[in-house]
């Protein structure tokens, strides 16, 4: 969908910042809506770039918290290595410490795509005055402008070179509310226990606070290192969203810096579009958001989780245990109880790796006893990994020393000296700190694939696609099945309507270990790389057989889609476009793939002229 209206409306008057140095152009353009930069926005050593003396000024603005970025292996090359090079090597497999250099990203590239590479500076934000400051900076020098939280984007959004970007990894309070009203809101709803969280905490931190602490629950990531805003704006997922929804419907407040400087309040009562607009319109598109505040839950009382591996002897074999995992699903797990995932490997094992809430162990337990017995009757079946089941009292499932204590190695802690006890994540995402992406590829699988007379379609495409790839249903990651409330919540988001009626997100991945730019001894193995992508794509084409209008999740979908508007957000592509051009009418806020996006070059310095 083409929306460049706005770009249109070009008079003879505005030829005359077309012959201003660079800078001076970009303070025109600022003026002057609908007008059109005739050059890229301004890179080092470009006319234009701002002088030390301005960059100065930006330091003393901030409180000194600019720091001009080099890579994070530019020692690397000396013999033998500089100590700031062998820290960054010996850790890049922690995530905490990944997210706490300025330099690098969670996902250090993508096959063919990008290349995680630092930014020319960075205001390391402390508050809302720094993120003014680095906007307005931005603005006045037509510099590209980033943002950074928890640094997780696949898509390469959380870096780019030559650009300014904004950290907001120390803005990182968690402050729990037991009776909160939105800003202009007194008398029209009802105080409601809240949390407020700065832009740059991470789910662990909000988890900490809301549940290990205060006994209670906000609807949050799977992944504890995540950045809370980043996901909050991108629609936003967790273990148990079945029941909870997802973590946009639950934002009640942002406060936001948009692209005049301004720091603004949104809410349903205040710029209502702004505040709709960040409940999945995608990060880093309306403005810099410095702080949200999310609703939160009374809290079950057990959490807990199943986990096996089934292999099946034959192809026939497994088909026929797909067929009856799908139908299983249907009948006993198809409710907000259930979230996590199913994997279909191409080695004919089916490895199971689920999540529930409010029931017992033995309640689950019994709940699995007649798929346990069904799979136990067949010799052409075994298990590579024994049926578990565990159940904690909810208010321990982030917390590390407790279950460091009753389940050693399912949460790893920092190991750095000095760091927060509860900075921990799950065993099975370390792998991910600094990974490099082959493909990745997601749909959501509607619902009406689990009725009876669908499910044989369903078991097809799920077979002939893990013939090429293994491929995960991620069940929190649909909302079928969820309590109508949260229902109508999700329905006053800005993501995708698809996820209503879908039953799963299906994600298809594949990548290998840390590939960053500039990183010795680590290049990637280019041919075994691309057979892997043409796997993946194999493995979608057979899956979408079955789904074949079927949408994408913003924040885990292929970075080479073409209609990634309508996969993204469907019919709410509109709305979200009049709220870009009303709050950033000159797109100050590029995000590759984003709302607006389709206005500026690739990487996000050249604005495309109408026409």
């Amino acid at each position: 969908m083409k929306r460049r209206s706005v770009l249109k409306a070009v008079v003879a008057s505005s030829t005359l910042p077309f012959f201003l140095p660079h800078g001076m152009a970009g303070l025109a353009w600022a003026a002057t809506p609908g007008l059109v930069p005739s050059r890229p926005r301004v890179r080092p050593g470009d006319v234009g770039w701002p002088t030390e003396a301005g960059w100065d000024r930006l330091r003393r603005d901030v409180g000194g918290r600019l720091i001009k970025l080099d890579s994070a292996f530019a020692g690397c090359s000396s013999t033998p290595i500089d100590a700031t090079c062998a820290e960054t090597m010996s850790n890049l497999g922690n995530a905490f410490f990944v997210g706490d250099q300025p330099a690098l990203t969670q996902t250090s590239g993508w096959l063919d795509a990008w290349s995680s590479r630092p930014s020319a500076y960075a205001v390391a934000a402390n508050n809302a005055a720094d993120v003014v400051a680095a906007v307005n900076f931005a603005r006045r020098h037509d510099l590209r402008l980033v943002i950074k939280g928890g640094g997780h984007s696949y898509q390469g959004t959380s870096a780019s070179p030559d650009s300014l970007l904004v950290w907001t990894r120390h803005m990182n309070a968690v402050r729990v509310q037991e009776s909160f009203v939105a800003q202009g809101c007194a008398g029209s709803v009802p105080p409601q226990p809240a949390v407020t969280v700065d832009a740059g905490a991470m789910w662990i931190d909000a988890y900490d606070a809301v549940t290990t602490r205060g006994g209670r629950y906000v609807q949050g990531g799977g992944c504890t290192t995540v950045g809370v805003a980043g996901l909050v704006q991108s629609g936003g997922f967790g273990n148990f969203s079945k029941c909870y929804g997802t973590a946009a419907a639950g934002l009640l407040e942002a406060e936001v810096v948009t692209a005049d400087g301004e720091l603004r309040i949104a809410n349903a009562c205040t710029n209502p579009e702004l505040f709709w607009a960040l409940k999945g319109g995608g990060g880093g598109s309306f403005g810099v958001v410095t702080r949200m505040t999310l609703r939160t839950r009374d809290l079950p009382e057990t959490f807990g989780a199943v986990f096996c591996e089934i292999k099946a002897s034959s192809d026939d074999a497994y088909r026929t245990l797909i067929a009856k995992s799908i139908e299983f699903y249907r009948s006993a797990l198809f409710n907000p109880h259930w979230g996590e995932q199913i994997s279909f490997h191409s080695s004919n094992v089916l490895d199971i790796s689920l999540v529930f809430q409010g029931l017992r162990k033995e309640q689950a337990e019994l709940i699995w006893a007649p798929f346990l017995e069904w799979v136990r009757a067949r010799k052409e079946y075994s298990f590579e990994k024994p049926f578990g089941c565990i159940a904690v009292p909810a208010r321990h499932f982030w917390d590390a020393v407790f279950l460091g204590k009753h389940f050693p190695g399912l949460l790893i802690t920092d190991p750095r000296a000095g760091e927060p006890a509860h900075h921990a994540l799950w065993e099975g995402d370390q792998d991910q700190a600094g990974w490099f992406i082959h493909g990745y590829k997601s749909a959501w699988l509607p619902a009406t694939l689990l009725q009876i007379e669908q499910q044989a379609t369903l078991v097809d495409a799920l077979f002939h696609c893990s013939r090429h790839w293994s491929v995960a249903l991620h069940f929190n990651k649909g909302l079928a099945g969820a309590a109508s409330t949260e229902l109508d919540s999700a329905r006053d988001t800005a993501m995708n309507p698809q996820v209503l009626g879908a039953f799963a997100l299906a994600i298809i991945a594949g990548g290998d270990s840390a590939k960053f730019s500039g990183m010795p001894g680590t290049a990637p193995n280019l041919p075994e790389a691309r057979a892997n992508a043409g796997k993946i794509e194999a493995a979608m084409k057979e899956l979408l057989k079955a789904a074949p209008e079927a949408g994408s999740y913003v924040s885990e979908s292929d970075y080479f889609r073409s209609d990634w508007q309508t996969a993204f957000w469907g019919e709410n592509q509109g709305r979200l476009s009049a709220v870009k051009r009303k709050y950033d009418p000159q797109g100050l806020f590029f995000v590759r793939h984003g709302v607006g996006s389709e206005e500026w070059s690739e990487d996000g310095f050249t604005r495309r002229m109408p026409g």
